[in-house]
Formats: C-alpha cells, sequence, structure tokens
C-alpha cells in the first residue's frame, strides 16, 4: 500500500507538467507580438502632416531654401529634395505636372536664367524602413528677373582742370530696378590717371579742387544701389590740375562794365544791324547798332565804339560812341558824296573797332573787325 500512494502523486505531476508547458509557450508568444513588449515594433511608413515650405525672394541670382515640412512615421526617416519648374498659374498641387531641374537636389536652389517668368516648387521625399512618401510645397512667385544696378554710360566730371575750381560728377546712365540711389567717392590719380587713392570725405557730388590736386588728375567713383543689389564705375580722369591762369574777367555771371576787365580779356562785337535795311541807294543817313560782349559773351558797358564805311566819304564819321548796360552803342551817320562808291555797288563795307577809354585804340582789350550791310537793287 506504501508504494502504490507513491506512485499516484508522481503520475499527477507529470501530467501537469505536460499541459502547463504548451500554455506557456503561447503565452510567451502572445507577448512577444504585443506593441510595446520591447521585442517587437510595428513599422509605419512616412505620412506628410504638414507640406514642405520655401523660403527666399523669387529673383533671378537669389537662393532658395527647402523647409521639409513635418512628417510622421518610424524613424529614423530620410529626406531627399528634388526642385521644379511649374508654369506660372503654379502647376498642379503635387507638382505632378512641373519639370524636374536637372541636378537640383539640395535644400538649397539658386534662382537662374532659365527660371525667369516661371514659378518654383520643391518636391520632399521622406523614406524610412517600411516604405516612403511625397509631398509638393506651395509655388513661389513668378521668378522675375535679375534688376541689379548695370552701368550703360559711365560716369563724367564737368569742371574746369584749375586749382580751386568746382567739379561736378554725373552719375551716368545706369539700368535696374528702380528707385536706384547714388554715393559718390572722389579719387586723387596721377598725371596719367593711374595710381589712384580715395580723397578723405570727397563724398558729394562736387568737388573744389586744392593745392594737393595740382599736377594730378581727378577720377569719380560711383555705387549704384537699389533693392536687389550694388555696383561701382568709374569716370574717365579729368586733365591735369593747374594754377588757373589769369582770365581779365570778374567773377558771376551777367554783365560786366567796361573798367573791369583787363588782359588777357578781349571784347567782341558780336551783333550789329542798320536801318534803313535794305540801304537805298538813295539813303540821306543810316543808323546803325553794334552789341559790344566778353568774357563768353556777357554784355559790356562803357565800351566806346568806333565805325567808318570802307571806302572813305560814303557816310560821315560820327564820334565814338559808348555802349550802355545791353552793350549796345547807336550812331547816326549821314550821307556823303561819295555813296555810292560804284554805280553796281551791293554791299556796303564798315570797319568797327570797340576799345576801353584809357588804353591805346589797337591794344588792350580792344577789337576791331569789317561788317557788310546789304544794298537795296
Amino acid at each position: 500500500m506504501h508504494v502504490s500512494e507513491t506512485r499516484t502523486p508522481l503520475r499527477r505531476g507529470r501530467l501537469l507538467l505536460r499541459v502547463a508547458l504548451p500554455v506557456v509557450a503561447a503565452a510567451t508568444l502572445t507577448t512577444a507580438l504585443l506593441p510595446g513588449s520591447g521585442s517587437a515594433v510595428a513599422l509605419v511608413p512616412p505620412n506628410n502632416t504638414a507640406e514642405p515650405s520655401i523660403v527666399g525672394e523669387a529673383v533671378e541670382g537669389r537662393t532658395l531654401t527647402a523647409n521639409r515640412g513635418t512628417w510622421s512615421g518610424t524613424t529614423p526617416m530620410s529626406f531627399a529634395y528634388r526642385w521644379l519648374r511649374c508654369p506660372t498659374d503654379g502647376g498642379a498641387p503635387d507638382g505632378s505636372n512641373c519639370a524636374p531641374i536637372g541636378g537640383a537636389t539640395g535644400t538649397a536652389y539658386r534662382l537662374r536664367d532659365a527660371d525667369v517668368g516661371i514659378r518654383i516648387r520643391v518636391r520632399v521625399t521622406a523614406t524610412n524602413a517600411d516604405g516612403s512618401d511625397s509631398a509638393a510645397s506651395n509655388p513661389t512667385g513668378v521668378v522675375q528677373g535679375s534688376a541689379r544696378p548695370r552701368v550703360v554710360d559711365q560716369p563724367t566730371i564737368s569742371g574746369s582742370p584749375t586749382l580751386g575750381a568746382t567739379q561736378t560728377a554725373n552719375p551716368g546712365t545706369w539700368a535696374g530696378t528702380q528707385p536706384i540711389t547714388f554715393t559718390y567717392q572722389w579719387r586723387t590719380c596721377n598725371g596719367g590717371g593711374g595710381g589712384c587713392s580715395s580723397i578723405n570725405g570727397a563724398t558729394g557730388r562736387t568737388y573744389v579742387t586744392r593745392n594737393s590736386d595740382i599736377g594730378r588728375t581727378l577720377r569719380i567713383n560711383v555705387t549704384a544701389r537699389n533693392t536687389i543689389g550694388t555696383e561701382s564705375a568709374t569716370s574717365a580722369p579729368t586733365a591735369v590740375i593747374n594754377v588757373a591762369a589769369p582770365t581779365g574777367c570778374p567773377g558771376g555771371n551777367g554783365p560786366v562794365n567796361i573798367t573791369q576787365l583787363t588782359p588777357p580779356a578781349r571784347l567782341l562785337v558780336d551783333r550789329f544791324q542798320v536801318r534803313p535795311n535794305p540801304i537805298p541807294k538813295s539813303a540821306n543817313s543810316l543808323t546803325v547798332g553794334f552789341r559790344v560782349t566778353a568774357c563768353g559773351g556777357r554784355t559790356v558797358a562803357g565800351a566806346l565804339v568806333y565805325v567808318t564805311a570802307v571806302p572813305y566819304n560814303q557816310f560821315a564819321i560820327q564820334p565814338e560812341a559808348q555802349t550802355g548796360g545791353d552793350g549796345v552803342a547807336i550812331l547816326r551817320m549821314p550821307r556823303l558824296a561819295g555813296f555810292p562808291a560804284a554805280k553796281n555797288q551791293t554791299l556796303l563795307v564798315m570797319f568797327v573797332r570797340a576799345r576801353k577809354g584809357g588804353e591805346p585804340a589797337l591794344a588792350g582789350i580792344s577789337t576791331r573787325r569789317l561788317i557788310s550791310f546789304r544794298l537795296a537793287k
């Protein structure tokens, strides 16, 4: 009886062991298949949750940068980029009717000539171990052509190349998107226009020559700026700056008095008229007028004007007449027996002289000329 009692429990234990082993194995397999168990993870392919975007100005020469957007899915995840040229309406939302740009597969893209007049998108493709997905950005605006300043006509300088003279810069002609602004830098150069250096503080449009400029030349460097960029151009050199030679003319503009003029200034009889005109051969007298100027066309008051017909003895010689504030002197010349000088005469020739009182008639600032008036038929 003792032996049978000990065998029965052993058989029951072996039976329980045989039943328990499959149950434990099944439970272990089930646990391994559950997410978060640490022994296996379910893979999720990429999914775009916020579309890509482009940062940058749509102007030729500018660089655009891609923002890949936001993606969900199992990590790690890699991203690839493809820049696209799209129609002016922007193309399909997924960029399917846009053309890939050869070699443009980075996160940045510099706009070029071929992009002008179209719009740009970037397509981003996300990839992980379980798959991939793509999404396209919104299009840029229509790409505009490069419009940074470009010089058409070079800058120039006007002004007398003499000490103390004002030099004025003309910026030249520039193309590019308006508005364009200009800044100036005057430069001093050697007599040949080379070896230049900037003149400290000389950054205005005008510049007055100084002692240090004598024997040298000047250039103006103009920098043009707009919203796209900057560009610079430099003028040709001036003539060599010298000490101003005396002109004999007073400063300023407008009429001058004869007393203000000294050599090397010279008087000029630049206008004349006669009444009657044309001159009839029966005329008993003539009234003639002469205008005297100097210093580049400034009228001269107080000049003495002398006139006589050639040949002599046609009209009486009158005392010298003095010019008024308008530079004009009027003389009345009675007829003499010698007019006309010949039956077939067609012109009356006169000798005219203008001078400064107190100077020799043929020296100083005086002037002389021959003029003629037409005779009536």
